[in-house]
């Protein structure tokens, strides 16, 4: 099982507080630092200093981390015309080594979209379906051809395709809770599929649609790789886990209904029990940044009994 931090910078952080906790995240041995892709807290929180722009945040750490994987949950599709996408990500690949992962969703937040005057269209699910396809085949151009793609909402002629990641194939992550369609988009384009805050219920039923469209779709099931995003709160007893929730503005009972939370062993059985019905790795959503004691804790005690 591999565990990844996942972090929500749009609640309030800079960039020198993601730097820190990336750096954290290296030295701990968790396998990668991904962030959300917003532009405006949600709930309770200031949001203060502002928001930090995912990719130019994914730049500035692929500079400065050596290891780890980088990348989004999710890019929010309606943010980047595909073609400047595609360029971005593979810069931002090339500047890592080759340690970079795109997640793509459709966009979904419209009071964000409101508030820094960016276009949210109602077609975003169909958009979207044309960003991969441009996106990923971009990429797989070869050197000294050209790329064309003739879509409903998006034209390209004679696109020299460049520049090429670092990598051979840049790992495309689709996530949702959708029963039909994007199962399929999964099937289609996806190295992962990913399902946040989700039960191991709901879990399981999701990871199996996505399973029979892999099939369908004439690729093997296990050709992908299959995730939860969960919020995490660990603590070394009942008091730590409680003042952890307190400054999150969470409830105990909720986390441990709706999340990772509890102690370390409590935490690792029930990554156990997803694991059990497919999960291959789970991405720790992170909500107190200052708190690298937490981090430090997971690592030590929860993350070693899994590896």
């Amino acid at each position: 099982m591999d565990l990844r931090i996942f972090t929500e910078p749009q609640q309030g952080a800079t960039y020198d507080t993601l730097l820190t906790v990336a750096k954290a995240t290296e030295d701990l041995g968790f396998d990668a630092f991904f962030r959300s892709d917003h532009y405006l807290r949600m709930g309770g929180a200031d949001g203060l200093p502002g928001p930090t722009d995912a990719w130019i945040t994914l730049a500035g750490l692929a500079r400065e981390t050596k290891r780890i994987r980088l990348g989004t949950l999710m890019t929010a599709g309606t943010f980047r015309l595909p073609g400047v996408l595609a360029i971005q990500v593979a810069q931002v690949d090339q500047m890592s080594g080759g340690r970079v992962e795109l997640g793509l969703g459709a966009g979904w937040f419209e009071e964000e979209h409101k508030a820094y005057g960016i276009p949210f269209p109602k077609e975003k699910f169909a958009r979207l379906e044309e960003q991969l396809a441009i996106v990923t085949g971009l990429w797989a151009t070869e050197v000294g051809k050209t790329f064309d793609f003739h879509g409903t909402y998006y034209e390209l002629s004679d696109s020299p395709a460049l520049p090429k990641p670092a990598q051979r194939k840049v790992p495309v992550l689709i996530g949702g809770h959708g029963a039909t369609r994007t199962p399929r988009l999964a099937a289609q384009y996806a190295d992962e599929f990913n399902i946040p805050f989700a039960s191991i219920e709901d879990s399981e039923r999701q990871f199996g649609r996505v399973r029979a469209a892999a099939a369908e779709a004439g690729r093997g099931a296990d050709d992908l790789t299959y995730s939860n995003a969960l919020v995490v709160c660990v603590g070394k007893d009942d008091q730590e886990v409680a003042r952890r929730a307190a400054v999150i503005g969470r409830e105990v009972d909720e986390l441990k209904a709706n999340g990772l939370a509890g102690s370390p062993a409590e935490v690792v059985d029930k990554i156990g029990r997803y694991a059990e019905i497919g999960s291959q790795r789970i991405y720790l959503q992170l909500l107190d940044l200052s708190d690298l004691d937490h981090l430090e804790l997971i690592s030590a005690q929860v993350q070693s009994q899994l590896s």
